[in-house]
């Protein structure tokens, strides 16, 4: 039977098209909060990594309440809001298990993008029903008929049911929190809420059957231990009720319910039962897992399980083993790095994490550089001291044995005058050109088909090439055949050779062969890369030399030197730097691009060793 006072749906798009925006338009409008409340901007981004980068990282749930159009009945909304960025998929992926129907939103001027397609797929994978929102409409370069025909090429491209590919319209100004229609906007959201109270489907229930609910997330309540967000399917669920967890391994467990939450506005409101069709958060069991389902005692019923895609990337986090070691970091022990890689997997789907031969190293996979790249940050937060190495493809063996590699479909915009750059540098990489074409605002739309392995460190010299104006998008294109061999690197690194602090003396003398990472007075160890030179091959350098002075000048210029300001990297610039044989040493203030083997000439004869037997 249908359950006609809810409504669930999921905000999907392309990263930056207004997911979140939009949110808090709608959020304000259902007066979740008080007239005088002081709320921040992008209020469910309530993350410090989501804020500072202004991305959505992971999904989160909220609710809203409205009456119904005709019957004046009161309707609740659960609404999940997703990440828009192709590394966080699998965020994307598992809530698609708790929700009827789709809020898609399109730029009004960019049209559906490569994330749009990703998200879009999955959704109607599931059977759901969209509701396509064309949101920007206040851009001067607005086009919506261009964005809506674009879009209803891509439902038909994806093979979308003739009832889904009949989806609603509505235009959209998240900002303004103002909607309609047509292109001419009403003064609020009243058309949006409207078409997702009459078009997206009331949830499919059996209430009269025995307790199913799907856990799609899971969260920590200091006071109350985890908590597992998911979808009540069937039955109903009460506080103190006794109910079996299906896990995963397919073992049956016992437990209880202790506390019970639903969804309001940004608050989780404790209640004693809910029915089949909420959306409920459920705190105090014991080692529940995302994908189990929690059922009847009686009658225990699993339902199908998330699946979400393999990961395609890969890099090996071990414990930190530079002269510096256990000086800044709080948690630097194998134990405490397995038990923290291990925990991130309850609630990170789309990651993997396997042991090697040795206790501290372990290889942990994802979707991309920024998925593993957050990960480095949060844990580097959490006060882990750890080294990582650089990122690599992951092969798979095909159905005859041969090996295959991800590819990357990538869709570059960027200016005229760099787009020469820009083919050449994805030529290097071993890039396909499948498109081109001109825009109107004298830009070039490139789309390549790249191997992932070709596009590990790519961004940044992308970003550099095209003087920080180009926009590069990414969606995983499938496996094939592996590429020829890939330089990803063509300069090479300036090494300390001496371990002391920095001086100005001997980084001048560093600083006339390439661009430095560090300025005067830091601490370096031998091995540690302290710049990046233009030639192919690395250079060791005494940073730490210091001028024998004496009592005579010959001029002022030997009493004051200058350095040019050091090249202060991002973390995920300094996983995009690494060399097959650096790795990068991460601790809570600092981390250090070093070598694998610290000794400059135990480095130089394994390098000696490694050309000899390339040229044999």
């Amino acid at each position: 039977m249908k359950r006609n006072d809810v409504r669930n749906i999921a905000i999907i798009a392309h990263v930056d098209h207004g997911k979140t925006t939009l949110v808090d338009a709608m959020l304000k409008q259902a007066k979740v909060f008080r007239e005088n409340q002081q709320v921040m901007v992008r209020v469910m981004d309530s993350n410090d990594l989501e804020r500072e980068r202004g991305i959505t990282i992971l999904s989160k749930n909220t609710a809203i309440s409205l009456p119904h159009p005709d019957t004046r009945e009161l309707i609740k909304i659960n609404i999940v809001d997703t990440p828009g960025h192709a590394d966080f998929g699998g965020e994307v992926e598992r809530v698609m298990n708790m929700v009827d129907g789709v809020l898609l939103l399109v730029d009004a001027a960019e049209g559906p993008m490569p994330q749009t397609r990703f998200v879009l797929k999955k959704a109607l994978e599931m059977g759901h029903r969209a509701v396509v929102v064309i949101n920007k409409m206040d851009r001067r370069d607005a086009d919506p008929d261009r964005a809506l025909n674009m879009t209803f090429d891509l439902f038909i491209e994806l093979g979308a049911t003739e009832e889904q590919a009949d989806f609603p319209v509505v235009y959209a100004n998240g900002i303004e929190g103002r909607a309609g229609l047509t292109s001419d906007l009403e003064g609020n959201l009243e058309p949006l809420f409207k078409t997702i109270i009459e078009k997206v489907p009331a949830p499919d229930v059996r209430p009269d059957e025995p307790l199913q609910m799907l856990v799609a997330n899971l969260g920590y309540d200091e006071y109350k231990g985890v908590t597992a967000v998911g979808r009540i399917f069937a039955g109903s669920m009460k506080v103190g009720q006794r109910i079996c967890r299906m896990g995963l391994d397919g073992q049956v467990y016992n437990d209880q319910i202790r506390y019970l939450y639903v969804y309001q506005g940004l608050e989780r409101k404790e209640v004693e039962e809910a029915q089949a069709g909420d959306i409920v958060c459920v705190a105090g069991l014991e080692s529940v897992a995302i994908g189990e389902t929690l059922a009847d005692a009686e009658n225990p019923i699993s339902l199908p399980p998330i699946h979400v895609e393999e990961p395609t990337v890969r890099m090996t986090f071990a414990v930190n083993t530079s002269p510096f070691a256990g000086r800044e970091g709080k948690w630097s022990t194998s134990r405490k790095l397995r038990e923290r890689l291990f925990s991130e997997l309850r609630n990170n789907v789309a990651l993997r994490v396997e042991e090697t031969d040795s206790a501290d190293t372990f290889i942990v996979s994802g979707r991309g550089e920024l998925h593993l790249a957050i990960l480095i940050e949060t844990m580097r937060r959490e006060g882990y001291e750890f080294q990582v190495s650089k990122p690599e493809a992951i092969f798979i063996k095909g159905d005859d044995g041969e090996y295959l590699e991800p590819y990357e479909e990538v869709h570059i915009e960027t200016s005229n005058d760099t787009v020469g750059v820009v083919v050449e540098m994805l030529g290097v990489r071993k890039g396909v050109m499948l498109d081109m074409v001109n825009n109107p605002d004298n830009t070039v739309h490139v789309t390549y088909r790249v191997p992932t392995r070709g596009l590990l460190g790519f961004r940044y010299q992308f970003l550099t090439a095209t003087r920080g104006m180009g926009v590069m998008n990414t969606i995983f294109a499938g496996y094939d055949k592996l590429a020829p061999q890939i330089s990803s690197r063509s300069t090479g690194s300036i090494v300390a050779w001496e371990t002391g602090d920095s001086s100005t003396y001997g980084l001048k003398n560093a600083e006339e062969r390439g661009t430095l990472f560090i300025g005067a007075g830091v601490p370096v160890y031998e091995g540690m890369v302290v710049g990046e030179t233009q030639r192919g091959e690395d250079l060791a350098v005494n940073v730490c030399k210091k001028k024998h002075l004496t009592n005579m000048r010959q001029a002022n210029k030997d009493i004051e030197v200058r350095l040019t300001p050091p090249r202060l990297m991002s973390l995920d610039e300094a996983i995009e730097y690494l060399a097959e044989d650096e790795l990068l040493e991460v601790t809570p203030l600092n981390f250090r691009i070093r070598k694998k083997i610290l000794n400059t000439e135990e480095r130089g004869k394994t390098e000696k060793r490694t050309k000899e037997l390339m040229s044999e």
